[in-house]
């Protein structure tokens, strides 16, 4: 096999994978809000680009849709988040096998504890996870779980049809 035809499968996946990933977070998190209104007013995504010295007006800068205010630098690190995520995935699964324990759920919950219990919380981006209610962590415990489960249904897909 030649470093293209690796390379293609893979893009591919990334491309297919992040993108449907990204979608199915979103849709999860329609009926399980991960966070209280008062604590969305300033998402995740949005807390993050300002301690990254972001101004709060870029971060919280919207299209609108459907006259729908929609926050679109919140959206574009939840999709690179899903993209990069899924290219790691797809990457590590091509190197050992067991990434890919639980149809990829094992990894939605390595990346849920890893940014929603450790990471982010020592940031100051969330509250410390004591801190943080139980629907918190249920919203985004199985929200990365079928995240990353949509995430493997495109890796079959994609090794199925190259």
């Amino acid at each position: 096999m030649t470093n293209t035809n690796v390379k293609f499968p893979l893009f591919k996946a990334t491309l297919l994978g992040g993108f449907l990933s990204a979608i199915v977070k979103f849709g999860w998190e329609v009926p399980f809000p991960p966070r209280t209104p008062e604590r969305d007013a300033t998402n995740p995504p949005q807390t993050l680009l300002e301690q990254f010295g972001l101004p709060k007006d870029i971060s919280h800068f919207f299209y609108l849709f459907n006259e729908n205010a929609r926050p679109i630098f919140s959206f574009i690190v939840h999709f690179g988040f899903s993209f990069f995520f899924a290219w790691l995935y797809y990457y590590l699964s091509e190197r050992n096998k067991n990434i890919t324990l639980g149809y990829g759920t094992f990894y939605g919950i390595l990346i849920y504890f890893l940014f929603h219990i450790v990471i982010m919380p020592l940031l100051g981006t969330v509250p410390a996870p004591w801190n943080q209610p139980w629907q918190e962590h249920f919203s985004e415990l199985f929200g990365h779980m079928v995240w990353a489960w949509s995430i493997e249904i495109i890796r079959i897909y994609v090794k199925r049809t190259t």
